[in-house]
């Protein structure tokens, strides 16, 4: 099996699994005031620290949730509530902001268009500020297609306009540096799964001088920001995932493998078009062969043992075309053809050769059998 889906979820890590298996007798409830809660309190806040220094905010401004569409779920929900205001994003977000922003009731909402770049840009947003914008929720990096938001630069304009500023960074997590944080960033949310730590587990940042309300209220644990019992197993994995990080940074070996995939597959495989124009981070190709049924060619990938994906996971058991290519302006026939390859870095060069090698036999035969 090769898997180059890592932008659905990565595998865990050897040295996560390790430290998870460290961590399996450890039982106790960190709010407990005994010695076995007060073991759990001290491994709790040791890994608040660590992820707080990676970056390069304070611990009491990390918050740890079930995953990343719980983390935008309380971020935008408890910055917007009891509220009226305006909201400004974008056509491309994934469906756990698109979705919560159209439930939020009582705020205008605008939803940038990106065009064939793959990212709202900063002249955009500019232009949006122009009508009152409270509140802006915009990803870092595209799910689908890899492309960066400049969210740095929008980071500074926010706070030049006084105006809160959340991202989506589960895209962006492990694939660039992020610290040091701009002042202008309010709040970002995080998913411990694609970083190859376990699943159920995510966390957001929240700058201190927020005004938020909880999105799950019970016993006060994190901060009276969200109540539950803290999933400590899953914290002590996502820990250890954000130290590989610091101590082996995977961003330029990422790079590599992608460059020299598409410069293969753009060379030995003639009508191959990426898609999204902009910047992208280094670990996505998002693919289109012409005159190919990407959901065909998925299939016989998966019949030869490599596992790619149509768009997000979140609906890629679906056969819709992806609505991220399709607002980007890209016709249909170029969206229905489209492939994404996403790498993590447990791949081999050895690896994308071998995916290589197999596209270069079934896309011409699927263009035969038209």
């Amino acid at each position: 099996m090769i898997y180059v889906d890592n932008n659905a979820t990565t595998p865990l890590h050897p040295k996560v699994i390790e430290a998870l298996q460290q961590a399996l007798s450890l039982f106790g409830n960190p709010s407990s005031i005994h010695s076995v809660g007060q073991e759990a309190k001290v491994l709790l806040i040791q890994a608040r620290r660590t992820i707080a220094s990676y970056l390069g905010v304070r611990p009491q401004e990390i918050f740890f949730t079930s995953g990343g569409t719980e983390a935008l779920n309380a971020l935008l929900f408890g910055l917007t509530r009891d509220k009226t205001g305006h909201l400004l994003s974008s056509e491309l977000e994934h469906s756990a902001v698109i979705k919560t922003v159209d439930s939020i009731v009582g705020w205008k909402k605008t939803l940038l268009s990106p065009g064939t770049r793959g990212a709202v840009t900063v002249e955009a947003v500019e232009n949006g500020l122009r009508d009152n914008v409270s509140l802006i929720a915009l990803m870092g990096v595209n799910n689908e297609t890899g492309v960066k938001t400049p969210w740095r630069e929008i980071a500074n304009l926010a706070e030049s306009h006084h105006v809160p500023f959340l991202i989506d960074g589960v895209s962006l997590l492990g694939k660039e540096a992020i610290s040091p944080l701009p002042r202008g960033v309010t709040g970002m949310a995080f998913s411990g799964h694609k970083i190859h730590a376990p699943k159920g587990i995510g966390f957001f940042y929240l700058r201190s001088d927020s005004p938020f309300t909880p999105l799950i209220i019970g016993g006060g644990q994190e901060g009276q920001k969200r109540g539950g019992t803290e999933n400590l197993l899953g914290i002590l994995g996502l820990k250890r995932a954000v130290e590989l990080l610091q101590e082996e940074p995977p961003f330029e070996a990422l790079a590599e493998l992608r460059n020299h995939f598409e410069r293969r597959l753009l060379d030995e495989i003639p009508q191959v078009l990426i898609n999204g124009e902009g910047e992208r981070a280094p670990n996505v190709s998002n693919l289109s062969f012409e005159g190919v049924d990407g959901e065909s060619l998925l299939f016989n990938l998966d019949l030869k043992g490599i596992q790619a994906s149509h768009g997000s996971a979140c609906s890629s058991g679906s056969l819709e075309p992806s609505r991220i290519l399709l607002a980007m302006g890209y016709p249909l026939q170029r969206v229905r053809s489209a492939i994404r390859f996403s790498f993590s870095r447990l791949n081999t060069k050895e690896e994308i050769d071998r995916v290589i090698d197999l596209l270069k036999v079934e896309v011409p035969l699927l263009r035969r059998r038209g």
